[in-house]
């Protein structure tokens, strides 16, 4: 028999309870409970995994501990995720408890579970069994009762754990109208919206540019040169007196000439950037309390609260 060591003995106070993997993240929320039959005790629990809770996952409470009001497995998340898989409102046959036993490592006890009240159809299923499972194990079509009710024939009623209050028992009974608890949950969503507008523009502006240039010019050098004899009879300008002579010389200059050229491309492009942002707000819940008036236990009057 599976259970998880006394810790989860009241059924109707798992409903709604947040699941954890075995590295602290958060799986979902508890769907239904199945009780064991010998036990009467919690032994698995369906965890809301699927698009707006439609598809659970079932977990065993074997080896599980609960922190206040949190559930802590020793499974993996993507293990409990990739587990068998049934809808709100369906019910396991044999070969999907084989398959959930397989899963999760375990090995099958024989012992029966009963679905948790409060579902569609509510009739128990056995905990890894096959079929031609001994009496008690409450399977429909094998003489039980169907409503989730005990009843069967042979005696093979089991007790049904309701997760919203237990079903009558042995020297116990249900009385009034139940509560249904509520609370807020938090979903946070993106929508883009405009935040700015970027500009790319060009300016004029001046600067000073030094460049080296080659520049020439024409100095004046006096050569003396002596005259043969022979050469003299025929130069003119013997005589003595005053003369003169030039010559023109010349010298570059710098001439600045300015041109406008493409030297660059400038563009704008935009990137999108993702980075983690905690958001936080405010989430209301409903708490359900209790108080009594007996007294013929030598208590006297009793107060209490759940979730």
């Amino acid at each position: 028999m599976m259970s998880a060591d006394g810790v989860f003995d009241s059924p109707s106070r798992l409903n709604g309870l947040a699941i954890y993997d075995k590295d602290g993240d958060k799986i979902g929320n508890v769907g239904q409970v199945y009780v064991g039959d010998r036990s009467g005790r919690p032994e698995w629990v369906t965890v809301k995994t699927g698009l707006f809770g439609m598809k659970e996952s079932l977990v065993p409470l074997s080896g599980a501990r609960r922190a206040g009001e949190d559930i802590h497995v020793p499974y993996a998340k993507e293990t409990v995720k990739d587990a068998p898989r049934l809808d709100a409102d369906e019910h396991l046959d044999p070969s999907q408890e084989k398959q959930l036993y397989k899963h999760y490592g375990l090995t099958a006890t024989g012992a029966g579970l009963g679905m948790a009240s409060g579902t569609a159809a509510g009739t128990g299923t056995p905990s890894g069994t096959a079929a031609g499972a001994p009496s008690g194990t409450g399977r429909p079509g094998a003489g039980t009762a169907t409503g989730g009710r005990a009843g069967a024939a042979a005696g093979a009623g089991r007790p049904m754990a309701g997760v919203r209050g237990a079903m009558p028992e042995e020297g116990r009974e249900r009385h009034g109208e139940e509560l249904i608890r509520s609370e807020e949950q938090l979903y946070v969503s993106t929508e883009e919206h405009e935040v700015g507008h970027a500009r790319l523009r060009k300016v004029v502006v001046t600067e000073n540019v030094t460049t080296s240039v080659p520049l020439s010019h024409e100095e004046v050098r006096v050569i003396h040169e002596a005259i043969a004899p022979e050469d003299r009879t025929g130069i003119r300008g013997s005589l003595i007196g005053e003369a003169q002579t030039e010559v023109t010389l010349h010298a570059d200059e710098p001439v600045i000439r300015k041109e406008s050229v493409p030297v660059e491309r400038v563009r704008m492009e935009t990137e999108k950037v993702t980075e983690q942002k905690e958001i936080s707000a405010e989430v209301r819940k409903e708490q359900i309390e209790y108080d009594t008036d007996q007294t013929d236990t030598g208590m006297g009057g009793r107060r209490g609260s759940g979730r």
